[in-house]
């Protein structure tokens, strides 16, 4: 039989990948470009910088497409994945009136507030990007999250009129809505112009990014846990029920209409604080891993895996950028001593990563009334078996990570290879496209020693928030004057 094959487009918070996958779920080729840093210029701005986010896409498809080596002809439809949380503002005509605000935006914490005559639409960045791509205002209600006048309850905009009008946005402005697995719309002349992907390609919706990543993990029963290691590091399980106020977790859409998925407390910039140390010891480290023959970060790891567990006690708190309601908070490490050096501060960020998750999620199942008998770790960390481990270890697991690591694209992969029928349900085309690669099972050692050091770690906040809070106030205090 001749070889099908599906792209999966996964625009995420700091590059875009384009990859096509055979419909066994196995990567032929892959487009990946880098976004331009973000746009801040002052406190709780953070903007993508002109149309980056679509530019982007073009740009890693344009790749992904001069590496095919397959027919055109043969390649069936288009999943479409992007961050979640953000909001854009577009003109009649569908481009941007404004740079999209990032999920990091103060603004985003609030309803959509009516400055610019030339805005005609409110959308996510799904909704704007399959309208870039397809000319179709249509968007996935399973990306609105935040500040939107959406009821997750039924998957649709508040019926009651007085609680819609309050998001200050009109029905007019609003993309109509399709389920996750539906068909937005097909490509258009202008978009395949750009990347050499077929025009006439149906172009399926997915959900929030987390969500598709979930499904692209293999995340269908409830007792499997993700730790998704991006930008924004998550822990999730799967169900089938709204929860509408949990004390430890949230409730968002799942990437299969009036599924859910449920997100414990995560970590913001919680993987970026790998490439901020990367960055700041990159120079002195390059020299080595160039005559290894091996990249800066497997060089890291490589060290990393040398340090004990533990880290000879140093530690590390991933509070690189503060929760809006905790300003004064900020990250740390605690305990250095002579011995300690970059590889130390690489694993105990690691460390810190687990701590903060295993107590995040340990918080989810009490409340939720389950037992985890597995981790899956996917996105850039779980590359790493220094970082496998340590999950494994902390978490007392058996920690797993599949043979596909840009699991969002293949989630995407799987919405399309479902709506364009090449497998009949999700269930059937996850049970084919998904595969363990690498399985990590805990050492009872290590088990004893993170239970140890993690109740420590937990206990941090509570002895260093008041310094924290005394100095945050001075510093305000002497902006303010100034």
């Amino acid at each position: 039989m001749t070889t099908k094959y599906i792209i999966g487009i996964d625009g995420g918070s700091q590059s875009s990948k384009v990859v096509i996958f055979d419909t066994d779920g196995r990567i032929v080729c892959e487009g990946t470009q880098a976004l331009a840093p973000m746009y801040t210029p002052r406190p709780g701005v953070a903007e993508h910088p002109g149309d980056d986010l679509y530019d982007s896409i073009v740009a890693a498809g344009h790749r992904a497409l001069e590496l095919f080596p397959g027919d055109l002809d043969d390649i069936v439809g288009v999943g479409l994945c992007t961050i979640r949380c953000c909001r854009a503002l577009v003109r009649q005509d569908g481009t941007l009136a404004a740079p999209v605000q990032s999920w990091m935006d103060d603004r985003l914490s609030r309803p959509y507030e009516y400055t610019d005559d030339d805005v005609a639409f409110v959308t996510t960045t799904s909704g704007y990007l399959m309208g870039r791509i397809t000319g179709e205002k249509t968007d996935t209600a399973a990306n609105y999250i935040g500040p939107w006048p959406m009821d997750v309850r039924t998957w649709d905009w508040f019926s009651d009129q007085e609680t819609f009008e309050s998001f200050a946005v009109g029905r007019n402005m609003l993309y109509r809505l399709q389920m996750p697995g539906e068909i937005g719309g097909y490509v258009n002349d202008s978009f395949s112009a750009s990347t050499g992907i077929p025009r006439g390609l149906p172009v399926v919706h997915t959900a929030n990014d987390k969500a598709t990543e979930a499904l692209g993990s293999g995340l269908r029963e409830e007792t499997t846990g993700l730790v998704s290691l991006g930008t924004y590091i998550a822990g999730m399980v799967v169900g089938t029920e709204f929860i509408a106020e949990p004390q430890t977790y949230f409730t968002n859409f799942a990437s299969e209409p009036h599924r859910y998925l449920y997100e414990s407390a995560g970590i913001r910039r919680g993987m970026w604080t790998v490439s901020w140390l990367r960055n700041l010891v990159g120079a002195e480290l390059a020299h080595d891993a160039a005559a290894a023959g091996v990249s800066l970060e497997d060089h890291l790891n490589t060290l990393a895996a040398a340090v004990p567990a533990g880290s000879d006690g140093l530690m590390c708190l991933l509070d690189w950028l503060a929760p809006p309601s905790q300003p004064h908070r900020k990250g740390m490490f605690i305990g250095f001593d002579e011995r300690h050096g970059h590889a130390h501060m690489y694993r105990s960020i690691l460390e810190g990563i687990a701590f903060r998750m295993k107590e995040n999620i340990a918080a989810m199942e009490f409340e939720r009334g389950i037992r985890l008998t597995s981790l899956v770790l996917s996105g850039g960390g779980s590359s790493s078996d220094a970082c496998m481990q340590i999950f494994a270890d902390v978490f007392d697991l058996p920690t797993v990570r599949n043979e596909v690591r840009n699991a969002a694209g293949l989630g995407a992969a799987i919405c399309a290879a479902v709506a364009c029928g090449i497998y009949p349900d999700l269930d059937a085309a996850s049970a084919s496209m998904i595969r363990h690669a690498d399985r990590f099972e805990p050492d009872p050692d290590n088990v004893k020693l993170y239970r140890q050091l993690g109740s420590v770690y937990a206990d941090i906040p509570a002895q260093t928030d008041a310094i924290l809070a005394r100095t945050h106030r001075i510093l305000s205090d002497r902006k303010a004057e100034h």
